[in-house]
């Protein structure tokens, strides 16, 4: 028997799950007030559908398995799971997911986007059954990368959240669950130490866009891609491993080789940060630079696979 997915809030991540469902062979019901909402999802789908059957498509796997409806209510009738979507502002987002916690059956998990908020600040005004809204936080594009964090809230049971991975594995994610919950979860945190750095860089006149992305590209990035941060220094540790790399370069870490704050957003700033993205766009529609980018990571992902097929065992717990 086929599983629904009810999408709420149909935006580039919204999109990223609808087009993911349907390549799982799923149905999908989605909500979104927009009018120009359904069209520009099949459009998404379209767009992304070359690079799903690429990867590889479930048996009767179909855009076509996709359904709009006018209400929030009706998106969440008959049900197995439900995403949260909608912008990132924590009063709209209670307001949604309360609604939702009304409307939808008491066993379906509700699975919130969000990628900064705590579940328990999610779970505040839900009155029927707080502990099933969570957050399963996915990454760009949904339809492609398959980590998800999984996080539970104070008034959610560990039957819940096993629950929730057994749902999003069904959906070929690879659910990583949050031991505790911490706002911006586990990636977010990594990625916004990063993005601070680079966005110094660009403001002191260290680097441009392209030239900090290159050093992403084709430095540290390709080796993230198998072995994350972690085992890429136990490697620097030579034979001794991560002990003698913590006595050699420890150290260092006390340096002032970081800028942990954010620099203030001026308007020189953003237009150097936008000049040069614009720059390395060199025109390209944004269209065209997701099928580049799609085409790459199906590749990358069947490499990932070949060397680090463990990775099926992810799975933290709470």
């Amino acid at each position: 028997m086929s599983q629904q997915l009810s999408v709420i809030g149909t935006g580039v991540i919204g999109n990223g799950w609808i087009a993911r469902a349907l390549a799982r062979g799923w149905d999908v019901v989605a909500f979104d007030p927009d009018p120009e909402a359904p069209a520009r999802t099949r459009a998404f789908v379209d767009n992304a559908w070359a690079s799903l059957e690429r990867l590889g498509l479930a048996e009767g796997a179909s855009p076509a398995r996709l359904t709009f409806v006018d209400s929030l209510e009706e998106a969440v009738a008959g049900a197995d799971l439900i995403q949260e979507n909608v912008p990132e502002r924590l009063p709209l987002k209670q307001e949604i997911l309360a609604a939702i916690d009304a409307a939808a059956e008491e066993h379906v998990v509700i699975g919130s986007s969000t990628s900064g908020f705590k579940p328990s600040d999610l779970q505040q005004d839900c009155a029927k059954a707080p502990g099933r809204v969570i957050v399963a936080h996915p990454f760009n594009p949904v339809y492609l990368l398959p980590l998800v964090e999984l996080v539970g809230g104070a008034a959610t049971e560990p039957a819940q959240v096993e629950r929730a991975q057994s749902l999003y594995q069904a959906l070929g994610m690879r659910p990583l669950v949050v031991r505790r919950e911490i706002e911006g979860h586990i990636a977010d945190r990594l990625m916004e130490a990063l993005w601070r750095e680079a966005l110094h860089l660009v403001n002191d006149g260290v680097a441009t866009t392209e030239e900090i992305d290159a050093a992403v590209v084709y430095g540290c990035g390709l080796r993230w891609s198998l072995m994350g941060t972690f085992l890429t220094f136990h490697l620097a540790g030579g034979e001794q491993g991560m002990r003698h790399m913590l006595e050699q370069f420890g150290p260092a870490l006390k340096l002032p080789w970081t800028k942990l704050e954010a620099p203030e957003l001026t308007d020189t700033l953003i237009d150097r940060v936008v000049e040069g993205c614009e720059h390395q766009a060199a025109g390209r529609p944004v269209a065209e630079l997701d099928r580049r980018r799609d085409e790459f990571l199906v590749e990358l992902l069947d490499l990932v696979q070949k060397y680090w097929p463990e990775a099926e065992g992810l799975e933290g717990r709470i």
